[in-house]
């Protein structure tokens, strides 16, 4: 399991563009989920508002800071690093109270090494980098698809220009991890030959879009699920 922490700084209270049950961030950067506000009082969760602005006016961000003993709180079970108690807090199963008082992201084996071939120098050379600066955190990256490049010109994986930096316990399985990793993505923009980034219903370009926080990159649809809504991975493109 991956352990958790609430990024007081890192994790402003601006608003994103979450889709119902998905993940959004709380009051002072905790973990969220994205219900109606009847759903968060009848858990005894709090909410806040802008988290979910791509919702219907009546679901916003529920966040749930204790929960169970002393000390334990509603996370992403992905960002749990002990057992987790269902039934205690707002939203999908997914959402549960942690057991665990352990804090900071992380926990994972190194992934594996991409080899230059079918994925692209500059992606092996970025994804490189990414875990690097960031050890423990990516447990899996994916480049290439079987798609023949140019064929769809809206992903980089098919010419083998894209790293997907899998960062929950499983595809398709919610963690609110991947900001900090995002965003030192764009910090570094130029090391890594960066043509744009995705994270967490967010997108940001940097032939388009100034430099500064995830919650102020462009919102992306709603796709309809964790892993195309980008909650499990971070999304990178290179040049």
């Amino acid at each position: 399991m991956q352990l958790y922490t609430t990024f007081l700084a890192l994790l402003a209270l601006n608003g994103i563009n979450a889709a119902l049950n998905e993940p959004c961030y709380g009051a002072n950067g905790v973990a969220g989920v994205c219900v109606s506000t009847a759903t968060c009082s009848a858990s005894g969760g709090t909410t806040s508002n802008n988290g979910c602005p791509s919702d219907p006016a009546d679901v916003k961000c529920c966040a749930k800071p204790s929960c169970g003993a002393s000390g334990r709180n509603c996370r992403w079970t992905s960002d749990c690093a002990g057992s987790s108690i269902t039934g205690q807090c707002p939203g999908p199963n997914a959402f549960k109270c942690c057991e665990s008082t352990a804090t900071g992201f992380g926990g994972y084996p190194a992934p594996n090494t991409l080899v230059v071939g079918a994925c692209k120098q500059v992606a092996v050379d970025g994804a490189r980098k990414i875990v690097a600066a960031f050890p423990g955190r990516v447990r899996e990256i994916g480049c290439v698809r079987d798609c023949a490049c140019g064929a769809n010109p809206s992903s980089d994986h098919c010419c083998g220009k894209a790293t997907d930096m899998m960062c929950s316990d499983a595809g398709g399985t919610a963690t609110i991890s991947g900001r900090e990793i995002a965003e030192w993505v764009m910090n570094n923009r130029a090391a890594l030959n960066l043509k744009y980034v995705i994270w967490g219903q967010r997108i940001w370009n940097p032939s388009q879009d100034s430099v500064g926080p995830w919650t102020g990159w462009r919102g992306m649809e709603d796709r309809g699920d964790i892993t195309q809504n980008h909650w499990d991975h971070v999304h990178v493109s290179y040049n």
